[in-house]
């Protein structure tokens, strides 16, 4: 059966040592390292970032989180794969999405899965960040075998606007399967 959506897991960071896929985090912890068992939860409030405080967005605070993109199909790899902003709201702050530079790898892999970061404020090393917006201006993940992840990261930059209720954006995943 083909990969579909489903079998395409979106999940935290931690950065305690590994393996990966051996403990949990959130949004706060999602700072680089190895893949947690959590997933995010699709249209959750606040389920990366905090709330964007009135002093923050006067600042224009730019914040970073890591997120795992996880093939959990038994089989079948997923070519190809490319990750895009599908959506964003408007007249809020601003997300730019960048790839790890650390190659894919199994579900529980020992070594480090991705660049880890001192705090929400510094920025990872070796990733470069943009806003695709559409598939045909995605960033190329590679191809993710059966149960392999690989890290993204994801940059919030606040804009100084008025308050936005549901400020955020939308990550998509997609890929070619043999399937």
């Amino acid at each position: 059966m083909a990969i579909v959506p489903a079998d395409i897991l979106y999940k935290f960071a931690y950065k305690t040592a590994g393996p990966g896929n051996a403990n949990a985090s959130d949004g706060d912890g999602s700072l680089g390292g190895w893949i947690s068992t959590t997933e995010l939860t699709s249209g959750a409030t606040h389920d990366l970032f905090d709330v964007v405080t009135g002093d923050d967005n006067a600042a224009l605070d730019v914040e970073y989180r890591c997120v795992f993109i996880h093939n959990n199909h038994a089989t079948l790899s997923l070519q190809d794969a490319v990750v895009w902003l599908s959506a964003e709201v408007a007249g809020g702050a601003a997300a730019a999405i960048g790839i790890d530079p650390t190659a894919a790898s199994a579900l529980g892999a020992t070594p480090a899965q991705a660049v880890s970061i001192a705090d929400e404020d510094t920025a990872p090393a070796g990733v470069a960040f943009t806003a695709p917006t559409s598939k045909g201006t995605g960033l190329s993940l590679g191809t993710l075998a059966a149960g392999e992840v690989r890290a993204i990261w994801v940059r919030r930059t606040a804009a100084d606007t008025v308050a936005v209720t549901g400020d955020g954006a939308t990550i998509r995943v997609e890929g070619d399967t043999a399937a």
